[in-house]
């Protein structure tokens, strides 16, 4: 699908705007034209890019692929970006999803392909639909627009994956499980996809809000080191929640371990106590004594009793020492 927004000084805002009309209103520097290839056939939108817009093919390629992190490439007359947008899921385990955003900007053009839906695509396309002020700055404004928008869609999720590691925490100190182990990865799995996306993100508004470009006002440089300080705060806070999960992880396998300690602990103790009484079953079991020797006396009610009180007082005189001994 191919969505086309014109904008053209003291006129309202055209979305009904033809492929064929693209040559023409290009022509016009004062103007604005905006479009989107949303989940757009490689073909149709090849042909587009590199026929009426001229885009490099090298650069075209790198659109229609959508493997690329983020980076901004100079052309001279256009610049290539490349963005990612992300998504949380949490049906099943924690997953961050990216999705590739790629943006050709130039003087009086902004051109998008992106094959899944985006967010900030459609607030970006409301707005400008609702007040034409915000695309009467140029293309340069509106890229602006569209990546503040992307990057405060990760706050969210900053937010849901710190509340989650709160309650991994907890669930570690209370009650470890199984299934919490597999949390603690699915995180640290999330986080780590988000700081692949975050860290050379970061790098590309460093580049749009300090370097050089044709097609971007230095005037709207600030806009861009404005969402870069947002990336800085959002990769400080990726590599604290990093540490926080690593630290989780280490707290459960120490848990764990105390609690293997403790089991072993009990189980020993349990051992030693019935040590004594096996050693007296295991004499008296013997076949050495026999009443037909003269020796009917061991099976007197009165050295039953003594034997049955030995065996119950020796293990009760075992665990009374230990526990002076702060063994248990």
């Amino acid at each position: 699908m191919i969505r086309t927004l014109f904008y053209q000084p003291d006129q309202e805002p055209c979305e009904d705007v033809t492929t064929s009309e693209f040559t023409t209103l290009l022509k016009n520097a004062e103007s604005l034209l905006w479009v989107d290839f949303d989940g757009e056939p490689d073909a149709s939108a090849e042909a587009i890019l590199t026929g009426i817009f001229r885009f490099h093919p090298l650069a075209v390629d790198d659109a229609l692929e959508e493997t690329h992190t983020p980076k901004v490439d100079d052309w001279g007359e256009y610049l290539y970006i490349v963005l990612n947008a992300m998504s949380l899921e949490t049906d099943t385990e924690i997953k961050i999803n990216s999705h590739e955003l790629d943006v050709f900007l130039g003087k009086n053009f902004v051109v998008t392909h992106h094959d899944t839906p985006i967010a900030s695509i459609e607030k970006a396309r409301a707005l400008f639909r609702r007040d034409k002020r915000y695309i009467s700055h140029g293309p340069d404004h509106l890229l602006y627009k569209i990546i503040d928008d992307m990057v405060a869609d990760y706050m969210p999720m900053v937010e849901l994956l710190d509340d989650k590691i709160d309650e991994i925490e907890d669930c570690v100190l209370n009650n470890p499980r199984q299934e919490t182990l597999q949390e603690i990865f699915a995180l640290k799995r999330a986080l780590q996809v988000m700081r692949r996306i975050i860290t050379p993100q970061r790098e590309v508004l460093n580049k749009l809000a300090r370097d050089e470009y044709e097609v971007v006002d230095p005037k709207d440089r600030i806009f861009f080191r404005d969402v870069y300080d947002h990336l800085v705060r959002l990769h400080e806070l990726n590599e604290s929640m990093r540490d926080l999960v690593g630290g989780a992880l280490d707290t459960y396998l120490s848990v764990v371990n105390n609690r293997m300690n403790d089991v072993m602990k009990t189980l020993t103790i349990i051992t030693t106590l019935f040590m004594p009484i096996s050693f007296v079953t295991g004499f008296f079991g013997m076949n050495f004594f026999e009443p037909v020797a003269g020796l009917t006396s061991w099976t007197d009610r009165i050295v039953f009793v003594l034997t049955l009180t030995g065996m119950i007082s020796v293990p009760v005189g075992m665990f009374r020492w230990m526990k002076k001994q702060t063994w248990v």
